[in-house]
């Protein structure tokens, strides 16, 4: 299972695959990192067959991840998209929901219950 992570923090991609190590290993998960939501969907043109879901940071530089959420939505709808912010504001909740988000996470995440919810996934 490919799971895509977009985030403009470089140090994500250490973290995630720190704390999935295990499943990294295993073979259960195969992380593929943009540091932009433009690298993202440039990403997907190309690999959407093989991403299943969609880790992404709300405020980017640039396009941010709400606007990356309605553009994956529309484009490519069976994808699961679960939204990561540091800021549990009620409007970006709203917002997230309304745009059809599979999940709403706050940092700091909770890496156990991440990984329950990614694995129960498949």
């Amino acid at each position: 299972m490919t799971i895509m992570v977009v985030d403009d923090e470089e140090d994500v991609e250490s973290l995630f695959k720190q704390k999935f190590r295990k499943e990294i290993k295993q073979g259960k998960i195969n992380f593929h990192f943009a540091l932009s939501a433009e690298a993202a969907l440039q990403f997907l043109q190309n690999h959407e067959a093989s991403v299943v879901l969609i880790l992404s940071d709300i405020n980017m530089p640039g396009m941010n991840g709400l606007e990356l959420l309605k553009i994956i939505k529309e484009r490519f709808s069976h994808l699961k998209v679960f939204m990561i912010t540091a800021y549990g504001d009620e409007q970006n909740y709203k917002i997230a929901m309304a745009y059809k988000a599979d999940d709403y996470i706050t940092k700091p995440v909770n890496f156990e219950i991440l990984k329950e919810k990614i694995l129960n996934l498949t």
